[in-house]
């Protein structure tokens, strides 16, 4: 999934209204994040395969340390901790830890069976890549859910809130409809310099989110 993500990643503001939407970012996008630096390390492996699945020309051969399930949620422990050590956030805490673990979940869901619980483990794969029509609502409907959530949880504090929140939010819509019509990438290469792009995703994510303010709160309260 790609909006699908970062779907969880609005919802979840409203679970963890103390957390900056960067921060959950990072969350539900770590695996992801991590795996191009895996991938140009040649730890792990991927290869491009026009019709692996319809949706994605990307074949994942071998990914055990950045999406298999036991080092999401190892993943998800030490980030989850971190943000605790440094915020004293337990609530926030936890959720954050958890947006990490959300990500092996939403792909189990959609890639074909290439999701490993643990390294060397057996792959497993509901396989929602396999039909572009059902990938596009299901995450369509997941992303409108999760913008809905964190504009009703939130508002902006001021014009930058309202601006660079909608541009983050139309942004994502394109990428992800570039990412289904668009031509295969030209390499692998190519693929984790994309990926690593999401970096800014992540800080955007940050920038809108402290331009805006729980509902309810205000000057004075």
């Amino acid at each position: 999934m790609f909006i699908g993500h970062f779907a969880v990643g609005l919802a979840a503001k409203k679970a963890a209204p103390k957390a900056s939407l960067g921060m959950l970012f990072l969350g539900v996008q770590f695996a992801d994040l991590l795996w191009p630096v895996l991938v140009l390390a040649g730890i792990e492996q991927v290869r491009i395969a026009p019709g692996d699945t319809k949706f994605t020309p990307l074949e994942f051969i071998s990914y055990p340390y950045s999406h298999s399930l036991a080092f999401d949620l190892i993943w998800g422990m030490l980030l989850g901790g971190i943000y605790f050590l440094l915020r004293r956030e337990a609530r926030e805490a936890i959720v954050v830890g958890l947006c990490v673990v959300s990500h092996w979940v939403l792909d189990y869901i959609s890639h074909r069976a290439d999701m490993p619980l643990w390294p060397g483990s057996a792959k497993y794969g509901l396989g929602l890549w396999n039909s572009v029509a059902w990938t596009m609502i299901v995450e369509g409907a997941m992303f409108a859910a999760g913008a809905a959530i964190y504009l009703t949880c939130t508002r902006a504090k001021d014009k930058t809130g309202t601006y660079a929140t909608w541009g983050l939010l139309l942004f994502l819509l394109v990428v992800n409809f570039a990412n289904v019509s668009g031509p295969p990438p030209p390499s692998v290469k190519a693929v984790a310099i994309m990926a690593l792009a999401m970096w800014l995703l992540v800080a955007w994510g940050w920038w809108a989110d402290r331009h805006r303010e729980r509902r309810g709160e205000g000057p004075g309260r």
